[in-house]
């Protein structure tokens, strides 16, 4: 029996696309950062959503980063607290 390569799409794949878009357009400010990050972690390993996935690495190479240098600076913005949300009526899953 002849195997498939189909990608699994993730739960939340929908909304992250809207967010990862919105990383893309936009500045590394430290909200974006951690988003980012949470995206990165999200999807690592995960056996599909590859443009996602490639758009997030994207987003690291227009910012200039490598992955290790955004868990360390998103390490520093989350030891000084909370990271303030874009909207008050966001919720994400990290909070």
């Amino acid at each position: 029996m002849a195997q498939t390569n189909r990608d699994q799409v993730h739960p939340r794949a929908k909304d992250d696309r809207k967010t990862v878009d919105e990383l893309l357009a936009a500045a590394a400010n430290d909200y974006n950062l951690t988003e980012l990050a949470r995206l990165r972690i999200r999807y690592r390993g995960f056996p599909g959503a590859q443009d996602i996935q490639r758009d997030l690495e994207r987003a690291l190479q227009n910012w200039n980063l490598t992955e290790e240098e955004l868990f360390e600076r998103t390490r520093e913005i989350h030891s000084r607290g909370r990271v303030e949300r874009k909207d008050a009526g966001d919720r994400e899953d990290w909070f």
